[in-house]
C-alpha cells in the first residue's frame, strides 16, 4: 500500500440522544445523508452488521469495509483498498468519538475532522426536525 501511516482520534459534542445517534450511524441509508461526498456501493442492508462487506468511494478511490463490530453503541470498520487500517465509531448521550488508523495517500485527519463536521450538522438538523 502506497502511502503514510496515519492515525487520529476525535471527539465531539453532539445535540442528541444516543438513540438518534445510534441510528444515524449504524443505518447506511442515514450514513448516506451526512458522509458526503463519500458514496457507498448499493444493496446495502437497512442496518450494519458484523461480518457485511462493501466499498465506498472517495472519487476515484476505492475503500472496501469489512465490518468488524455492529453494537448499540460501538461500530468498527476494517479497511482495505485505498486505506489499509480501520476506522471506529463510539457514541453515548450528547457525543460521538471516532478513532481511525491506516496507511493512505489521503488526508485521514482531515476527512475524519469534516465527516464528524458534517454528521453534527445533521443531527442538528434531525433535532430541528423533531422540534417542528
Amino acid at each position: 500500500m502506497l502511502g503514510t501511516f496515519q492515525q487520529s482520534s476525535l471527539r465531539i459534542e453532539v445535540d442528541a440522544p444516543e438513540a438518534t445517534i445510534r441510528k444515524s450511524l449504524l443505518h447506511p441509508h442515514q450514513v448516506q445523508r451526512w458522509l458526503w461526498p463519500q458514496q457507498f456501493s448499493p444493496g446495502l442492508p437497512e442496518q450494519f452488521r458484523t461480518g457485511l462487506t462493501f466499498t465506498s468511494a472517495i472519487g476515484p478511490v476505492q475503500i472496501r469495509h469489512s465490518v468488524d463490530v455492529a453494537e448499540s453503541n460501538c461500530l468498527r470498520f476494517l479497511l482495505s483498498q485505498g486505506i489499509d487500517g480501520f476506522h471506529e465509531w463510539y457514541w453515548g448521550d450528547g457525543w460521538v468519538q471516532s478513532r481511525l488508523e491506516g496507511v493512505s495517500v489521503l488526508p485521514l485527519n482531515l476527512g475524519q475532522t469534516v465527516n464528524l463536521t458534517q454528521l453534527r450538522g445533521f443531527l442538528l438538523v434531525q433535532k430541528q426536525q423533531e422540534n417542528n
